[in-house]
Parts: C-alpha cells; sequence; structure tokens
C-alpha cells in the first residue's frame, strides 16, 4: 500500500500527528485479535481524516465499511456539538470491540453501528450526510456511490478508500480480478461525473475526496 520510498513514507509520518492513546490501543487490539489488520486505516491515514473532518465540521458523518471503528473514531474528532455518526458493517462478530472503543471516547450518544447491508441500509437512513467515508466491499463501490449521490446535499463530501488498491489500478487487468476491474470502473465513473468535483490522493492505498457540486 506504500507508494513512496520508505524513507519519503517515514518522514511524512514523522511530520504528521500523533494518535491518541486511545487509538493507539485501538490499534495494538486489532492487530492483535483481528483478522487481517491491514484493513484499519491507522495513524497516518487516520490523522488525515481527522483534519478533513475537522475542516468540514459535519452535522452528520455516514461511514461505510467500519471494521474495528478506528476511522469512525478519528472521523468523529471533528463532528459539530449535537452532531451523530453513523456507521455500516456485515460484521456482527466486531460489534463489540467497536462499541467499547465508542464507549471508551464517550461517544455512545453520537456514534451509532449498524449492523447489516449497506445497500440495504442506505435508502432507509434519515438526514443528509454532510460526510460519507466510503471503506467496504470493493465490488460494490458503484453501487454505494449511486445510492449516495442523491441524498448528499451540494457542498458535502464523499472520502473513498483503497481506490489505488495497492497499485493494481495502474497494472494489466487480470479478468478474474473483480475488485481492481470494479475499482476502474468507479474511479473513471466519479471522473467523468458532471455533478461532482474529486481528487484522487496518494494517501496509504489511495483516497479520493469528492465534492458534490
Amino acid at each position: 500500500m506504500n507508494f513512496l520510498p520508505p524513507e519519503l513514507d517515514h518522514y511524512c509520518r514523522d511530520h504528521s500527528g500523533s494518535e491518541s492513546d486511545l487509538l493507539h490501543d485501538l490499534f495494538r487490539e486489532t492487530f492483535q485479535k483481528v483478522l487481517q489488520p491491514r484493513m484499519l486505516s491507522g495513524r497516518f491515514q487516520g490523522r488525515f481524516l481527522s483534519m478533513i473532518s475537522k475542516m468540514i465540521s459535519p452535522s452528520y458523518i455516514l461511514e461505510i465499511g467500519t471494521y474495528t471503528g478506528y476511522s469512525a473514531l478519528c472521523l468523529a474528532e471533528g463532528l459539530k456539538p449535537g452532531g451523530k455518526l453513523v456507521t455500516i458493517d456485515k460484521n456482527e462478530e466486531l460489534e463489540d470491540i467497536v462499541m467499547k472503543y465508542v464507549g471508551k471516547a464517550g461517544l455512545s450518544d453520537r456514534v451509532e453501528m449498524k449492523i447489516g447491508n449497506a445497500l440495504e441500509i442506505i435508502p432507509g437512513l434519515d438526514g443528509s450526510p454532510d460526510l460519507v467515508f466510503l471503506d467496504a466491499d470493493k465490488i460494490n463501490y458503484l453501487n454505494y456511490y449511486e445510492l449516495l449521490i442523491p441524498i448528499v446535499k451540494s457542498g458535502s463530501y464523499i472520502l473513498a478508500d483503497n481506490v489505488l488498491w495497492s497499485g493494481k489500478v495502474v497494472e494489466p487487468v487480470n479478468p478474474k480480478d473483480k475488485d481492481t476491474i470494479e475499482l476502474l470502473k468507479f474511479n473513471r465513473f466519479v471522473q467523468d461525473d458532471d455533478r461532482v468535483e474529486n481528487v484522487l490522493l496518494p494517501i496509504r492505498d489511495g483516497l479520493t475526496l469528492i465534492r458534490k457540486k
């Protein structure tokens, strides 16, 4: 996932903000107890998510793909007073660890976790998110996007993670590699969508920042 030379990557990390003790504990517990800990956002990307959220100061954040909750806690740092974050994940086995750390962060009344298929849950959500973080199954990125664009207001933002997919988006495509094929479709669709402005950032595994016009 790292596209910079190691010495530059370390320099960037060394000159970016630190994570809280709580986030560090969550990071360690994820690596100790949960499969595929590589999916966790981590300190560098987490500080970027926190900064973006603080810049936008959203009242309502929607996250699609919770994993162990690290990114949700980072995003919640920018919530307006009285704001809320709704996070959706299909893996009910991770709910306990997510909500444990949400509670430790004092956010139990502001963060809601929904378990299930996001494609079915999104149409039933109330309100219009100011900020969306998309970090779920890559094969459905375009489907999520098509559901989200009609419900977010002008001036709202969507962040899509893993859009470089370990560099596979610029390699010869294996017809059996459905995730890469769908990410290529998603990236092209967003680039050609005149409803939005977008910039693809080479942060960790690639983040596209999308603003609805």
